[in-house]
């Protein structure tokens, strides 16, 4: 263990920091109009099977690596491994982070916006009569690079006060303090969705499946999709278990992290179905279900301009969330790797990401012209960042961890390490990695499910499937 490694003051300040990392825009952005576009019922039941079969053991995997060696994502493969093949996978996740951060910071920014415009009722002005206007303005503020880069920048400071505080007094607290407010608004959220008229319609759509829109290509999807939303392959999960101690328990953490994002992805797609079966809206509205479709939809509620201030909170709070997670990747890096101060480190990594998110930023406005054509469409700079991370760089870390615990570090050695703490557990009492059955499943999945699954994800992400 690295002396003066700094640690998470209990297994709950854990739960709720791995929590707010996996919980961010793709619970509440991304979710709601994939679950939207194939099925509901349907793709939420494939996706709860991928992320039993999927999600569950690499977060298992990356969570294990971390608190094993008290390492950031390439100093982890270093530790465990000779080989300098496995120091560069652990580059890829590095980098991974960095990349996600460039595109995020503009959509978190955009959150941001978005929580100013409901603080100042634009949501009740004519732009907001219908999702067309509200779409007009949305692409009206993009065209305006100030205004993007603008909140950009504001989205990216928060990001960096809070890892300036290091563990405890920044992620731990943020967390804390964040991850309570983050469920409580999403709870009223839902009530108030439930309360509407033909609210039922939303509920069924979300819970009663329509197999009929169900192929190859949407359970692929929902893989994917697993995967991103736990935030797995790109070192965040190794990070955070970097600064657990030995005497806490990785399965159960793994499942209690697993189950909340889960449940927030759920009750995110019940305050959003609700509202926009209760207002005869499509809720195949794709991307622009949040900006487009919403806005419009809660400020014609009674309460509205409560209601509509509280849903774009609630996504700035799960971008911040999941922003100060993967900054840390990075800067974990910085301070174990190069010996960087935190300040430092946090200084250096939040510049070079912001000059990074520049280009993606200018997408909508000043190099919206900028493309290049990939698989028959025109990619933006923000289009190739989001595709890198998302298509390319996540699967394939995901696709290493597993075939490193399986064939390299050894599924004997990753339980002997995961039964370690689990007479702690605090949560369901012995820890069920001691059953011989959860060994026998576990090395089966990581060595041979997961590797195969991930790798159809990857080619189907990079159009080969």
């Amino acid at each position: 263990m690295q002396e003066n490694r700094e640690q998470w003051s209990s297994k709950t300040s854990f739960i709720l920091a791995a929590a707010g990392s996996a919980v961010g825009l793709g619970n509440i952005w991304k979710f709601p109009y994939i679950a939207g576009e194939n099925g509901g019922a349907a793709f939420l039941f494939i996706y709860l099977i991928c992320i039993i079969l999927i999600g569950l053991p690499i977060l298992n995997i990356e969570i294990l690596l971390g608190r094993t060696t008290k390492k950031n994502p390439v100093g982890a493969f270093v530790a465990l491994s000779d080989s300098k093949f496995w120091k560069y996978v652990g580059i890829i996740g590095v980098f991974a982070s960095f990349t996600i951060l460039s595109f995020y910071s503009v959509v978190g920014g955009w959150s941001l916006a978005y929580t100013y415009e409901a603080l100042i009722g634009t949501f009740n002005t004519s732009a907001f009569d219908n999702p067309s206007s509200a779409g007009e303005f949305f692409d009206l503020k993009n065209s305006n690079a100030l205004w993007v880069l603008g909140y950009h920048t504001l989205f990216l400071s928060m990001v960096v006060i809070i890892l300036l505080s290091g563990v405890r007094a920044g992620l731990e607290k943020a967390s804390k303090f964040l991850m309570p407010i983050l469920i409580l608004i999403l709870l009223i959220l839902v009530v108030q969705g439930l309360i509407l008229p033909d609210a039922n319609k939303g509920v069924s759509f979300l819970f009663q499946p329509d197999w009929s829109k169900i192929n190859g290509q949407t359970i692929l999807l929902a893989l994917g999709h697993a995967f991103f939303t736990l935030s797995l392959g790109m070192g965040a999960m190794m990070t955070y278990g970097s600064y657990l101690s030995d005497n806490d328990d990785v399965v159960n953490a793994s499942y209690l992290v697993a189950f909340l994002d889960t449940v927030i992805a759920v009750f995110a797609g019940l305050a959003i179905f609700t509202v926009v079966f209760s207002s005869g809206y499509d809720p195949t509205a794709g991307p622009g279900l949040v900006f487009h479709v919403l806005p419009p939809l809660l400020s014609d509620l009674v309460g509205g301009y409560v209601f509509a201030l509280l849903f774009f909170l609630l996504l700035s709070i799960a971008a911040v969330t999941s922003g100060i997670s993967i900054l840390e990747v990075s800067v974990a890096y910085l301070v174990d790797e190069q010996k960087f101060s935190r300040k430092k480190a946090v200084l250096i990594m939040a510049s070079l990401v912001y000059l990074a998110a520049i280009p993606c930023a200018l997408s909508f406005n000043l190099l919206a012209d900028s493309t290049i054509d990939f698989q028959g469409k025109p990619f933006t700079f923000f289009d190739i960042a989001d595709y890198l991370a998302s298509n390319v760089l996540l699967p394939l870390g995901g696709l290493f961890l597993a075939i490193f615990a399986g064939y390299f570090w050894g599924i004997d050695e990753v339980i002997k390490n995961l039964l370690i703490g689990e007479s702690n557990s605090i949560y369901f009492g012995n820890s069920i990695a001691k059953s011989q059955n959860f060994k026998n499943i576990f090395g089966f999945t990581v060595k041979y499910i997961c590797p195969i699954l991930i790798f159809l994800v990857f080619l189907y992400s990079i159009g080969w499937i």
